[in-house]
This record gives C-alpha cells, sequence and structure tokens, in this order.
C-alpha cells in the first residue's frame, strides 16, 4: 500500500506537471496525459526531453538575434509598401485590416520590386536551382531540411564543389534530424573542396539539451543575394518521383527576384549566425539590383526564436478575410481550435472551402489524425479531396485573388508552434493564376471524400483516428 501511495503521487505530479507548463495549450496537455497513461514514466522522461520549451525557448530566441546591420540594409534598398493604395492587387485596397496585420510584421515588411516563377514540381525546381547556381559569381547559401546522398544529392555536391573551387563562397546549412541518414563521407567531400557547412542541432546535442522538438524545416537557396527560391522541396530523388511507395511527388516551390530575395537573404543569414555563430553582414550579400517587376511579395518566417506565431497569425487572418474562395493544399492537415473555426465559419458563410490532402501518406499515424478532422468541416460545408496522382507534399493557401501563400509550413501544429519555417506571401495576379490553374489540376486528379463515406467508415478506423487526434499537437 506505501509503494501504490509513492507511486500514485508521482503520477499525480507527472500530471500536474504538465499541466502548468502547458496551460497555454491544452490540447497539447491532454496528448502528453495520454501518454502517460500508457507509459507512466517513459512518458515523463519523453516529455522531458522532447516538449519542455518553457525555458528553451528563451534560450532559441536569445541565440537567434539577427545582425542589425542586414535589416537596415534591406530597408534601405527594398522597395516597400507602406499603404494599400501602393498595392496593384485591386482585391487588397478593400482589406485594409489584413494589411495592417502583414504591415505590422516589420521584421518581414511587404515588397514592392519583385518577380515570382511559381515551379510545380520537384524536376522543373532542380533545374531552375542547378541553372541559378551555374551562374553564381559571389555566393550560393542553402538552408535544407533534408538533404540525401542519393543521385540528385550528389548532383547538388559535385555542383557545389566545382564552384567552391572557382572561388565562390558556398554555405549550408542541413537539419540535423531531417538529415539524420545523410553521410559524413558526403560532407567531408563539401568542407575539403571549401564548402562550409553547419548542422542545425544534431540530434545528440538537441535531445540532451533538451531542444529536439526545434527542427530547422525551411528549404531555401539564395545564390549572389539577387535569386531566390523558397519552397516545399528538399533535396533528394524522392521529389524525382523516385519513391517506390509515393511515386510521383506533387509539390510547388517558387524562384524569386528581387527585394524579397534580402529577406531569404536576412533568414539564412540570421541562421548561420544560429547555427555557426559568425556574423555575415558584408553588404555584397545584399547586392543592389534592377528592378524588372512591380510584383508584390512578403516573406514571413517563424520559430522559437520569435515571440509570436507569425505564419500561424498570417493564416488566420487571411482565411478570415475570405470572401469566395479558400484553396489549400497540404501534405499535413492537423489544424489548432483557431483554424477549424475560420474553416467552419468561412464555408458556413458561403465561401467555397477545398482542401486537398494526400491519398497515399508517408505517414499512417499522420494522415488518420488529419483524417479525425474532416467530418466536422464537411459538415459545415467545406469540401475535401484526397490526391490520387502520387504523393501530395504541395504546402499552397489560395484566397480569393487576395494572395497566395508558398512555402515550408505544413497546415499543422507542429509547423505553426515549433519548427523553423518560411513563407512567401504572393500578391500579384500573375503567380496566383499558376497556383489557381495547379490546384484546379490537382482536383482532377483527386477524389472527393463525402459525408457518406466518411460517417460510414468502419469502427476501427474511427478509433485509430481518435486516438490520432489526441495525439495531433505533438505529430
Amino acid at each position: 500500500m506505501f509503494w501504490f501511495t509513492i507511486a500514485l503521487l508521482i503520477f499525480i505530479f507527472q500530471i500536474a506537471t504538465i499541466l502548468i507548463l502547458e496551460f497555454r495549450r491544452p490540447a497539447k496537455s491532454v496528448a502528453w496525459i495520454l501518454i502517460l497513461f500508457v507509459l507512466p514514466v517513459i512518458g515523463f522522461v519523453m516529455y522531458y526531453f522532447l516538449a519542455k520549451e518553457y525555458r528553451n525557448r528563451h534560450k532559441i530566441r536569445k541565440r537567434g538575434i539577427p545582425p542589425e546591420e542586414v535589416r537596415l540594409t534591406a530597408l534601405r534598398r527594398s522597395k516597400l509598401i507602406h499603404r494599400p493604395s501602393d498595392m496593384t492587387n485591386r482585391d487588397y485596397l478593400h482589406q485594409e485590416r489584413l494589411f495592417h496585420l502583414l504591415h505590422h510584421f516589420t521584421d518581414s515588411p511587404i515588397t514592392g520590386c519583385n518577380k515570382a516563377e511559381v515551379l510545380t514540381d520537384g524536376q522543373a525546381t532542380f533545374d531552375a536551382i542547378i541553372a541559378a547556381i551555374e551562374k553564381a559569381e559571389h555566393h550560393v547559401h542553402m538552408e535544407y531540411y533534408t538533404i540525401r546522398h542519393d543521385e540528385i544529392g550528389c548532383r547538388f555536391k559535385e555542383l557545389l564543389i566545382r564552384k567552391a573551387k572557382q572561388g565562390i563562397k558556398v554555405r549550408l546549412i542541413y537539419d540535423g534530424v531531417g538529415s539524420y541518414e545523410l553521410s559524413s563521407e558526403y560532407i567531408r567531400e563539401l568542407e575539403q573542396a571549401g564548402v562550409e557547412t553547419e548542422c542545425f542541432l544534431t540530434p545528440r546535442i538537441a535531445f540532451f539539451d533538451k531542444r529536439i522538438n526545434y527542427r530547422n524545416h525551411r528549404k531555401i537557396a539564395i545564390i549572389d543575394g539577387t535569386v531566390g527560391f523558397i519552397g516545399g522541396i528538399n533535396i533528394g530523388d524522392e521529389y524525382l518521383g523516385k519513391n517506390p511507395k509515393l511515386g510521383y511527388w506533387r509539390d510547388t516551390h517558387v524562384r524569386l527576384e528581387g527585394d524579397s530575395v534580402y529577406y531569404l537573404q536576412e533568414v539564412f543569414l540570421k541562421d548561420w549566425w544560429f547555427t555557426a555563430r559568425e556574423k555575415l553582414s558584408d553588404p555584397e550579400y545584399l547586392p543592389l539590383h534592377h528592378c524588372s517587376s512591380d510584383e508584390q511579395v512578403q516573406i514571413v518566417s517563424s520559430g522559437p526564436n520569435s515571440g509570436l506565431e507569425e505564419i500561424l497569425e498570417c493564416v488566420f487572418a487571411a482565411l478570415a478575410a475570405a470572401k469566395k474562395r479558400i484553396y489549400i493544399a497540404t501534405p499535413y492537415f492537423i489544424p489548432d481550435e483557431s483554424l477549424l473555426m475560420a474553416l467552419r465559419t468561412a464555408a458556413l458563410s458561403g465561401v467555397d472551402v477545398r482542401i486537398i490532402i494526400p491519398g497515399v501518406s508517408d505517414s499512417k499515424l499522420v494522415l488518420a489524425a488529419s483524417l479525425s478532422y474532416v467530418e466536422e468541416l464537411m459538415a459545415a460545408g467545406v469540401r475535401v479531396y484526397r490526391y490520387g496522382k502520387g504523393f501530395m507534399h504541395a504546402k499552397v493557401l489560395l484566397v480569393d485573388h487576395l494572395l497566395a501563400s508558398v512555402g515550408t509550413a505544413n497546415m499543422d501544429q507542429r509547423s505553426f508552434y515549433s519548427n523553423f519555417e518560411i513563407n512567401a506571401l504572393l500578391f500579384d495576379p500573375k503567380p496566383m493564376k499558376k497556383i489557381e490553374e495547379d490546384f484546379i489540376e490537382d482536383l482532377a486528379n483527386s477524389h472527393e471524400l463525402s459525408l457518406y463515406e466518411i460517417r460510414s467508415r468502419p469502427l476501427r478506423s474511427r478509433f485509430g483516428q481518435v486516438v490520432a487526434r489526441m495525439l495531433s499537437p505533438l505529430l
């Protein structure tokens, strides 16, 4: 009886600790308490090392302060949009509340001198990045969640080595978890050729420093400070459709020229400071450029080094501003309560809300969690589709003719709260038209779910989705 009482008190202490530390996110508390019930002691150890954010957020923020010179140079050289009347997108003129929210993000202002090209799949993206690197004259900066030692990975390695030997400054950041399979030989060959590499929070160090929950999910490349790439595509053969299970890999990336590249560069330089502790503030990294187009673009980044969830706030504000349509494509659909409410409210208000999720997923647990949100949304009028041509990995949001978002953030809570992410907001009709055309084609390659189909699923599937829903804040 004595030992039972001690065990009970320890268990109550563990629950109380989680409730106190996670009081801002009740859903996350429920998920960890569920794990505690299944694994009473192991669950708390997992929580301590994997999820304890209350103290380490401060450490991450403190370490991630960027050089101020970079910010000032970028602001001086950018053509910034200060008023709604400066926008060429007429739909935007009537959305002053949304404009003021986006304008509030002074770290990532709306810029008015850009050209954006939407790239629809891995082949087009890799060809465009390689072509840009081939022309590099000063520097190449790359930052990826996943880099693989496969055919396309070796092609990039050889190209970076060649450019480094030509005297081009080449820097590469890769995530310690996303690239855990990347061989030391791959990195050694790069470094021996003069490529500077940095691993973002290696798993071993991050685990014992209780920061493994913070992952750098960004996928960006900047060439000579004038051309930039951002989107959902990492470096790996699977993005060329060579994964035998997933097949064709449907993804979206964007090639940028103009002022917005300054802010992609700023994010890279900030992350280089975070990983290498090296301050890069040479104005050559933010060169003057010729403005060939007047498209409006805003780069929005978020992560535990910020006091706000900027990408989540942008998505929520855009959904709330919708009057005609909301199109979403995402591989992982695990929205928080605010986005669920925004989507339901929009659909009930007559907005055409359509969401494409994978038909075949790389994670059965995440797919089950995604499907657990579908029934309540469909009951409100949201139309949900499962992509059938291959694996849907694009991270796209299109709202009216107001704006489009393309980037690295999934429509899930990990992207919004824990990961280092980056999105590009596009306001010009030309790139939005391309994104719309791609989305319509994706709908043609998808199966639309019906409420009857969802409500008649087997009891076993329902139970699995309930469990996945409870764990969804941790996925």
